[in-house]
């Protein structure tokens, strides 16, 4: 009897964005990675059900150590599996890290980024230790859901709690940009003249979380890069952000410049914008090009919040 290729009816697949120069991502490879809006669930996936997968690592070592085991469990035994990342945002661990599951790895070096291949084994060792410490917790401390890799997953910003603290109540329709797993928006449905608070997030994982995080009918939740919004969120009496400024790793300054324009474009006049962010983050030129009246609320621990009225 003719023996079966492992790419025989099943799918290759992708997590994340990895450089072109460094691997080829098979054509028509499902994208993976919660932080792509309209992507599929590693966690979904069938086990043994794809052919290959390519997968840029993420940083945090509970959180790569999870979406491994996750990829071994979702590849047939005998598929390819390849994951790199930068060196010293865990590439120099992975070898190590795909050795404790089981696999034989081959390691090369390109670019400052450690790129491991190997086979999926028949036997897997270390999958639920691996996989138990990366999925969905309650955080008794805050009293939220939250998961290794969402921003801030096992604390409290310090920039959000100091708008948390600073934030009067509010009235008519908003939004969260950047929600997170909904720390904001607690506070912010406290408010009885609140009547929608429409939240929004890239990562899926928060995502998630804010749905079991918050409960109230006034809130809706969306996985959506708010950059791509387009008039989603029709018009607005305020917005309360903690812009994101980082992106792969890298700083982007322009990542938080992109939120306050979109804020800006949600608001009716009158509206008002709650930003916080980090004190040397050049935010004061776009606001003030944008709103009315730019008022610095508070500055401590290196954040600075601000009110901005459109």
């Amino acid at each position: 009897m003719e023996q079966l290729d492992v790419h025989d009816a099943k799918p290759d697949g992708v997590y994340g964005t990895p450089p072109a120069e460094l691997v080829a991502v098979p054509e028509g490879a499902i994208q993976f990675s919660p932080l792509v809006p309209g992507a599929e669930s590693l966690e979904q996936q069938g086990e043994a059900s794809l052919a290959e997968l390519i997968v840029l690592a993420p940083p945090g070592t509970i959180e790569r150590r999870y979406t491994i085991a996750l990829a071994l469990k979702a590849l047939a035994p005998g598929a390819s599996l390849t994951v790199l990342a930068p060196k010293d945002k865990g590439g120099s661990r992975l070898r190590k890290e795909l050795a404790g599951f089981g696999c034989a790895v081959d390691e090369t070096a390109r670019r400052h980024y450690r790129i491991c291949t190997c086979e999926r084994p028949s036997v897997l060792t270390g999958m639920d230790e691996a996989l138990a410490e990366g999925s969905p917790r309650l955080m008794e401390e805050f009293g939220l859901w939250s998961q290794p890799g969402v921003f801030s997953w096992n604390r409290i910003d310090p920039g959000s709690a100091l708008l948390e603290r600073n934030l009067p109540p509010l009235a008519g329709r908003g939004a969260d940009l950047g929600c997170g797993i909904g720390y904001l928006a607690r506070t912010v449905l406290t408010s009885p003249k609140v009547e929608h608070l429409a939240l929004v997030d890239i990562d899926r994982r928060a995502v998630e979380a804010t749905k079991r995080n918050i409960e109230d009918p006034r809130a809706s939740v969306l996985w959506a890069d708010v950059r791509a919004l387009g008039n989603q969120l029709g018009r607005l009496n305020f917005v309360v952000m903690n812009p994101p400024f980082h992106d792969g790793g890298e700083e982007d300054r322009s990542l938080g410049q992109s939120f306050i324009r979109r804020a800006a474009e949600a608001l009716r006049p009158g509206g008002i914008c709650w930003l916080i962010a980090n004190r040397h983050l050049p935010y004061e030129a776009v606001l003030t090009s944008l709103f009315r009246q730019v008022d610095l609320k508070a500055e401590a621990g290196g954040y600075k919040l601000y009110e901005a009225q459109k």
